[in-house]
């Protein structure tokens, strides 16, 4: 079966952004021995509009998958309906999706980080803070406003310099462990690593 996932990252307007994007999450997935087609959207609501179109047209060997930032904590068992309940989003299920078609980040991107904090430290060296980063088992825990501000925190002396969402973070991505990131997300990160394994394994 083709796998993709329509990720909220990148940008439309920046192709080295968006070869950065497509590159971190490759490697993030190969090290779990994955290996879906990753497509960088830019922004979410372009990455649901491109999933939705993948969505109708899509073969019968295809399966098409949505991964983005929840923005916040999700408390709603049906991943639809978490987006479809924020006022920023409002998306309706596509007619021929499932809840396995959707996937968070939770709370963003970068509470995958906080699970694999030496490959943070590695990545800025010098200058880094790691005592500002919280300790929390559970990154899914983590709000978000507290994942960029700890994160500019820790690297405000780096050589690197501050933490930067487009510069750093799909660079990070690419060093981190997934089988961390599934410790530390044990309900979001679990449940999308539990789907891609049934489907890229599948025949």
């Amino acid at each position: 079966m083709n796998v993709w996932i329509y990720v909220e990252g990148g940008g439309t307007q920046n192709k080295a952004l968006g070869t950065r994007c497509r590159q971190g999450f490759s490697q993030f997935f190969q090290k779990a021995g994955l290996n879906p087609r990753i497509v960088e959207c830019g922004g979410r609501s372009r990455a649901y509009d491109r999933f939705c179109t993948f969505v109708r047209n899509a073969r019968t060997d295809d399966f098409p998958l949505l991964l983005v930032d929840s923005e916040g904590p999700v408390t709603l068992q049906n991943p639809w309906e978490h987006v479809r309940s924020r006022r920023e989003d409002q998306w309706i299920r596509p007619e021929d999706a499932s809840g396995e078609h959707l996937h968070f980040m939770v709370q963003a991107m970068e509470a995958w980080f906080f699970a694999d904090q030496a490959k943070i430290q590695n990545f800025y060296k010098q200058g880094f803070r790691p005592r500002v980063l919280t300790q929390r088992r559970n990154s899914e825990e983590i709000p978000k406003a507290d994942l960029f501000s700890q994160l500019e925190l820790a690297t405000r002396d780096c050589q690197k310099g501050d933490y930067s969402k487009g510069d750093h973070s799909f660079q990070i991505l690419g060093m981190i462990d997934p089988a961390r990131v599934r410790l530390a997300s044990p309900v979001h990160a679990e449940r999308l690593f539990t789907v891609l394994e049934a489907k890229c394994n599948s025949g």
